[in-house]
């Protein structure tokens, strides 16, 4: 399996999702030539998406866009031109020569090719009051040719549902930053994933935090078999190996069969999975 795209073990694959395009920690995020490199290689990839002034979308995870890139203000204020011009930052905040990807750059790229494994995650950062009717007209006529290569997620079912419902594959992600300390008990758990499983039927794919499949299966509870029962794949957020007792997460989440794994690290995940099983 080439470097960086997934482990298999025990008959089942756990694809290595790229978070933010990023292969390795030091890659600038959301660049043309990171999408090019995983659609080439059949790679899973997530891009963030945020709403601009003319109502398309810019790949960016900041409501403001002084972090990530060279321009100023909110990203929902800047229109397609004023976009255009602005180059990414580095993570040490010096800009770089990379230009800030669109909604349009994307389909573009999977329009020119793709491997057929390719499956690159839209992560929708705006609440379904953020949409308007341009919202939604834009995005389906950008993504119905090329919906195969998509799967639109968020933490808003709503405005999941209102931008991808019948043009593609649609995710949805219950947790936020209290989930964790709510699933105390395998009853809290249990409930957790039914209300998840309930809130969203039409989704293919579940999104959780890996700290919470873990809490859930140390209270005997299998958060991804449920999934998988209900006929959903699982993708486990976002695991590094820097993170303390990354081994021993991501050989758990190998075992419980996650379909994917977010990380910023893909190479050196599968290099730790395997350096795990040689001892």
């Amino acid at each position: 399996m080439p470097d960086g795209i997934g482990i298999l073990s025990g008959g089942h694959r756990t694809r290595l999702k790229w978070h933010r395009l990023q292969r390795r920690p030091e890659d600038i995020p959301f660049t043309p030539a990171r999408l090019r490199e995983g659609m080439a290689l059949g790679a899973s990839m997530e891009v963030d998406l945020r709403r601009r002034a003319d109502g398309g979308f810019a790949c960016l995870h900041d409501e403001t866009l002084d972090r990530e890139t060279t321009g100023r203000g909110p990203v929902a204020a800047a229109g397609f031109a004023d976009l255009r011009a602005l180059r990414m930052r580095g993570k040490d905040g010096t800009p770089t020569e990379e230009r800030l990807l669109l909604l349009e750059d994307l389909t573009e790229l999977a329009a020119a090719g793709a491997d057929p494994a390719t499956l690159v995650q839209l992560d929708l950062k705006e609440a379904d009051s953020a949409l308007d009717d341009r919202s939604v007209d834009a995005f389906r006529t950008a993504l119905a040719p090329v919906a195969g290569r998509f799967i639109l997620s968020g933490g808003d079912w709503a405005a999941v549902r209102r931008l991808g419902a019948d043009v593609l594959r649609l995710g949805f992600d219950p947790c936020d930053n209290g989930t964790l300390e709510t699933l105390a008990t395998a009853a809290d758990a249990e409930r957790f994933i039914a209300a998840a499983l309930g809130r969203a039927p039409e989704a293919a794919m579940i999104y959780l935090s890996w700290p919470i499949v873990l809490r859930t299966d140390a209270l005997g509870v299998d958060l991804i078999a449920a999934c998988h029962a209900a006929g959903k794949t699982v993708d486990a957020w976002t695991l590094n190996p820097d993170h303390p007792g990354a081994a021993a997460a991501l050989a758990r989440l190998v075992a419980l069969r996650a379909d994917q794994i977010t990380t910023d690290a893909p190479g050196a995940l599968e290099a730790l999975f395997a350096a795990t099983r040689r001892h």
